[in-house]
């Protein structure tokens, strides 16, 4: 399938990791108008701002503490800025050496290249597009989309771990910052299109540090020691 050719013009922010990695638009080459990162996330935007909120934010961002501290550090930070050295971090008042060894783990274990998070944020407006009583994409968007993923069809989004088809309205469900929905990995460790997909919370927390396949082959194993006894 032929992929969309973007713009890539560089998108000039204040953030402090541009000269790590600049942003791109990701529009067509030779669209009209302002550039845009995230230009397909707009009709949700409209709709319901708090799952395009969260395909930005799960997509580009590390998971991390619920505060900011020398020890917990960064609660949630660039996933292509976990791709630097220890050495090159602290330019970036980043002090890795001075975290608790699980925390490096799991900042190193989120990171990904740009275009890896952007391809992610692609395919998450793809799957939530045709979940079970989503909107409908301003054709647009669908053929964008489309371009990269393929046809869309409404309702075939389902938990990458369980297979259950997911509903847009769980998004609405979220209760003290616990949502429904979460964004899951076929492999807890690669950050990419192939690798990501949605998942029920309760489905995300069992999967844990396995891969989908792993932890299958761990419950087949608890039923037939159960069925056994």
């Amino acid at each position: 399938m032929k992929m969309n050719e973007l713009c890539h013009e560089i998108i000039s922010s204040r953030s402090a990791y541009d000269s790590i990695q600049p942003k791109y638009c990701q529009l067509p080459k030779g669209h009209s108008g302002k550039h845009s990162e995230f230009h397909y996330l707009d009709h949700l935007r409209t709709v319901q701002k708090s799952v395009a909120d969260k395909i930005k934010r799960d997509s580009t961002m590390t998971t991390g503490a619920a505060w900011k501290s020398a020890e917990a550090g960064p609660n949630r930070i660039l996933r292509w800025v976990m791709l630097l050295s220890d050495s090159d971090l602290k330019h970036y008042e980043i002090q890795m050496d001075k975290l608790k060894p699980q925390v490096v783990a799991k900042l190193r274990e989120k990171s990904a290249t740009y275009d890896d998070c952007m391809a992610v944020a692609k395919k998450l407006t793809w799957l939530v597009y045709q979940m079970n009583e989503a909107p409908k994409p301003p054709q647009d968007i669908r053929e964008y989309l489309e371009n990269y993923f393929g046809k869309m069809v409404s309702g075939s989004t389902t938990c990458i771990i369980c297979k259950e088809k997911l509903s847009f309205s769980l998004f609405s469900k979220a209760q003290r910052g616990k949502a429904e929905i979460e964004t899951g990995h076929i492999s807890p460790r690669e950050h990419n299109a192939e690798n990501v997909g949605f998942a029920h919370r309760e489905c995300n927390i069992a999967q844990g540090n396995k891969t989908v396949l792993e932890f299958y082959d761990w419950i087949r194993g608890i039923i037939k020691r159960v069925d056994n006894r």
